[in-house]
């Protein structure tokens, strides 16, 4: 466990290095600081860079206390605020580079004979630019904080079925995704957003994971109130990648502790009034066959033996396994995972690594809805990406 942590924290601090050096030197080495504020300023980015990695390693092993929420909570604010000051910086690089390129020579000229010092200017560009970016940062960072503390918003998502039964017709269906109980998400704001679930009166609830980032002894207390969540014809629950870093196998008995019903590549049969019937199915983490590999990722294992079903409901925490669940036949397939990108202007590589980032979509002739998440991970932030606790609602196609 040792020598995997200092791995972990080598690797950690040679991908953050340059990163944190680029920051220091355009914002603080480049804006020519007196030497009292260029030392502050080096030596709280040099904190921070050591910091981070910790955060990882006391999130899932430091039993809770103040001390060390504390601890993550300052970790966590700097890391959003460097996250918005990094691409200001790259986006401004590049402007300068355009207007250097572009600009016309004569201008520097008339500059020069005016009798303004070129260098002089120069500075205090950069000086202003600097300014201006950790303004716009801290603004932005405040404003995410305050989106991201709020109990997540119901969204509302009417999904058509084609030849949905009578007795189907809005049928309600909540999910609960990516909340992140941990070193920031405590007890009161899963509370606020089991309230929040149980004012929906829903037919049947769904959590798809990455509930924690913390182990079942630390956090049991602060998932407890998930055990209130009312649903009249049932809780199911699949894991996320998160589960796998903090003991995936102790959570899911927790989780079925909690009322829950864990599906690990299997599926449930619900019966509903006037004889319709549903086929819930969830599928483990597409990556969890690599730290449990009981727990492999199998979709044909989840549907396998499933009766002839009216609606047939696929629950996956990514969603890569949704064109598999297309083609076994699943009418929707839930997922979360994305975030929606989280923040600002972290949406883009998302969009690189899946083209399914939030959102109702169509694979096939099935629906696919991803959540951007009930909670947070990481910096306690939101910008343009708002939690939301979602009410899929089923309507005839037709």
């Amino acid at each position: 466990m040792r020598r995997q942590a200092l791995v972990f924290w080598g690797l950690a601090l040679l991908i953050l290095s340059p990163v944190y050096r680029y920051i220091g030197v355009r914002l603080i080495s480049e804006s020519a600081l007196p030497l009292a504020a260029a030392v502050l300023g080096w030596t709280a980015l040099a904190i921070h860079m050591t910091m981070v990695p910790a955060s990882f390693v006391t999130g899932r092993l430091a039993k809770p206390s103040k001390a060390v929420d504390l601890f993550h909570w300052a970790t966590y604010l700097g890391m959003g605020f460097l996250a918005l000051v990094l691409p200001l910086l790259a986006v401004r690089d590049l402007a300068e580079v355009a207007w250097r390129l572009l600009a016309d020579p004569v201008a520097h000229a008339r500059v020069a004979s005016a009798g303004v010092s070129g260098e002089g200017v120069a500075l205090a560009a950069t000086r202003l630019g600097n300014l201006a970016i950790v303004i716009v940062s801290l603004v932005a960072t405040a404003s995410g904080v305050s989106a991201a503390r709020r109990v997540a918003r119901v969204k509302r998502v009417t999904v058509p079925i084609a030849g949905l039964p009578e007795a189907l017709v809005g049928y309600r269906i909540v999910q609960i995704t990516d909340v992140h109980v941990g070193p920031t998400i405590k007890g009161a704001y899963v509370r606020r957003i089991v309230d929040e679930v149980n004012a929906l009166d829903a037919h049947l609830v769904v959590l798809t994971g990455d509930l924690v980032d913390g182990s079942v002894a630390n956090l049991r207390e602060h998932t407890r109130p998930l055990a209130d969540v009312a649903a009249r014809d049932g809780r199911f629950y699949v894991t996320g990648n998160h589960e796998y870093y903090s003991g995936a196998e102790a959570w899911v008995r927790e989780v079925a502790r909690l009322g829950f019903t864990p599906l690990l590549n299997e599926h449930r049969v619900v019966d509903v009034r006037e004889s319709a019937r549903l086929v819930v199915a969830g599928v483990t983490d597409v990556h969890a066959g690599r730290m449990v590999p009981g727990h492999r990722c199998d979709p044909d294992a989840a549907l396998g033996g499933a009766p002839p079903a009216d609606v047939t409901i696929f629950l996956a925490h990514q969603p890569n396994t949704a064109r598999h669940a297309a083609r076994l036949g699943a009418q929707l397939h839930v997922s979360g995972h994305t975030h929606g990108g989280q923040f600002f202007p972290w949406h883009l590589p998302v969009r690189l690594t899946t083209p399914y980032v939030a959102g109702l979509y169509r694979v096939g002739a099935m629906w696919l809805y991803v959540s951007r998440g009930t909670g947070y991970w990481g910096p306690p932030m939101r910008l343009g990406a708002p939690s939301e606790i979602t009410l899929l609602e089923l309507a005839r196609a037709d």
